[in-house]
């Protein structure tokens, strides 16, 4: 223990009398189990102080501070220890003699509920948050009664229960735009009810519907920006609760914008967004040590990893991976929420260098650890699309393809993805030569990407469609699917689509006698090879590059070094 703290320790108990009063010992425990739980790594005595200070508290009337601060800082030391059967009826027991006393009562209710969540008993937590919504009403705070209407919502977005969302919120959204209130109050619940909304559309896949709402998110995090803490206290004690401190905010409405522009294939603006986002985390952690900036800080990352796979940039991708794995390290509850995600990236590394075998072994890990419904859709995607590259794999890539069906029974509401699948059928379909099959499954993804502006759905399509065009001879209507395809990678910008553009181009131009335009076609295909040859001999010569053969237990924390690259880029050039 720092000598300061146990000086104050020791200040403590030696004014602490032989035989004091009821009312001063219980005190006189909490503060000093507080301090020990805060300030050193002492557990056994600050659980024996606490203990004392809950089990003296009950005995007292009118001491309910001392005694609910007690259960709260003892449950969470409970918690930390890894007894949480302990910490849960001590928790309901507080919540049980605390009616009287609103502010106590909210906050131990918001804390079981969290405690339930974070075992992933969300049934639980959203029956506990109801009855504080409940119980908000009934002692007039509309505010906390809000509150936890949309930490309710939250979770049934979790659950995948949207017939129980879309009036909940629909409600929050009444309660919000009603309650008359601390203006910083007022702003951060529209953030919290804007932030549910956005991530439903996103969950979606439904990235132009989303744009009404994360324009109002945007402007809402201005206003907040701009208003000054007022430091009277709300009359009501149920109304001591925040949701989040408007730097967390921030930090959030960036994290949900980058989002968006990796769904809607805004490259740069996700680079951009991010940059902002990770320098205000940097900033926030070094006065900060919220676990909630460090999630922030990997689901950004895991975002900005995917756009520079697409983009060309698999070194830099590859680092930020390893850095991903660093954080995870450092937490194991973060690992367990991230690990899938984390071998999912690796898996489209993997594709991106062409270590299929690797891939494989990646997604397939990837979808032993993870339940979310979405995530699993997308993995199995991007796997059918290994199966296909290799050629070789059809009974299990059949199995994948009827448990993606887009037009069957797809196993999420997802737009997007639902859209991706219709293209690896398309895909699929093109390498067996049935193309007039392929060309129906990418009318429909090109209708479904257009619908939403999911552009790298819709340049996919067009340069594959363009590609079949070409192989049946078709030249002008292959220029009218390759151009465009061209223009729209361009914009992303997705280096792989336009590498096949330029490919398509070139022959294009070949065979039908336009000669400068076949020669300036194979100069940027030549191009676009360079620079993915330099980047891929770059990531694979990185001691990270053996992160791709981890398919087991938590992150390792050296790498080797290689001597060099060990894969082809045949498939890409």
């Amino acid at each position: 223990s720092p000598p300061k703290v146990r000086l104050c320790v020791h200040c403590l108990q030696a004014v602490l009398p032989r035989k004091p009063p009821a009312r001063m010992e219980a005190r006189t425990h909490l503060q000093l189990g507080s301090v020990l739980y805060h300030h050193t790594r002492n557990g056994d005595q600050a659980r024996g102080h606490l203990e004392k200070a809950w089990l003296i508290s009950q005995q007292i009337p009118q001491f309910e501070d001392v005694k609910f601060e007690a259960a709260s800082l003892l449950s969470e030391l409970y918690c930390q220890e890894n007894s949480v059967d302990t910490a849960k009826p001590l928790l309901r027991k507080a919540i049980q003699i605390s009616q009287q006393t609103p502010y106590w009562h909210c906050r131990l209710l918001f804390q079981l509920a969290q405690l339930h969540t974070l075992e992933k008993d969300l049934v639980s937590a959203c029956d506990l948050l109801g009855v504080g919504a409940e119980y908000a009403r009934v002692v007039g705070s509309e505010y906390t009664r809000a509150l936890f209407l949309l930490s309710k919502g939250m979770l049934l977005l979790m659950e995948r229960k949207l017939q129980e969302v879309h009036p909940l919120l629909t409600l929050c959204g009444q309660i919000v735009e009603n309650w008359q209130g601390n203006p910083i109050q007022k702003e951060s619940l529209r953030v919290f009810f804007l932030v549910l909304q956005v991530t439903h559309y996103l969950d979606a896949g439904q990235v132009k519907s989303v744009k009404p709402c994360l324009k109002q998110l945007q402007q809402c995090i201005q206003t907040i920006s701009t208003l000054h803490d007022d430091e009277i206290l709300p009359s009501n004690p149920a109304d001591l609760f925040h949701w989040l401190p408007k730097e967390h905010m921030c930090v959030l409405v960036y994290l949900v914008t980058v989002m968006h522009s990796m769904q809607a294939g805004y490259l740069e603006k996700a680079q951009k967004y991010t940059d902002k986002a990770l320098m205000q985390l940097e900033k926030l952690k070094m006065l900060d040590c919220s676990p909630i900036l460090s999630s922030f800080q990997v689901i950004l990352l895991e975002h900005i990893i995917m756009c520079r796979l697409v983009t060309g940039h698999k070194a830099t991708a590859l680092q930020e991976i390893s850095q991903v794995c660093q954080l995870c390290q450092q937490s194991p509850r973060l690992f367990s929420n991230h690990a899938a995600q984390l071998h999912t990236l690796l898996g489209l590394y993997c594709i991106s260098v062409n270590c299929m075998d690797n891939a494989e072994a990646q997604f397939t890990t990837a979808l032993r650890l993870t339940t979310h419904q979405e995530l699993w859709a997308f993995i199995v995607t991007n796997l059918a699309s290994v199966y296909i590259r290799e050629g070789n794999r059809h009974q299990e890539l059949y199995s994948l393809l009827e448990r993606i069906n887009p037009d069957h029974n797809f196993p999420v509401s997802s737009h997007c993805l639902r859209a991706a699948a219709f293209y690896i059928r398309g895909l699929f379909s093109f390498f067996q030569g049935r193309y007039n099959e392929a060309k129906r499954f990418l009318r429909e993804t090109l209708k479904m990407s257009n619908a939403e502006d999911l552009n790298r759905l819709t340049a996919c399509s067009l340069v594959l469609l363009g590609h079949i065009f070409y192989v049946l001879g078709n030249h002008r209507e292959s220029n009218n699917m390759v151009v465009p395809a061209m223009q729209l990678a361009s914009k992303i910008p997705d280096m792989s689509v336009q590498l096949w553009s330029s490919a398509l181009l070139r022959d294009l131009n070949k065979a039908c006698g336009n000669a400068m335009d076949a020669h300036e076609a194979a100069q940027m295909h030549q191009n676009f090879s360079q620079q993915l040859l330099q980047d891929h001999i770059e990531a694979c010569s990185l001691p990270e590059h053996n992160l791709i053969t981890w398919t087991d237990g938590p992150p390792p924390v050296q790498f080797q070094a290689q001597n060099g690259p060990t894969t082809s880029l045949a498939s890409l050039l």
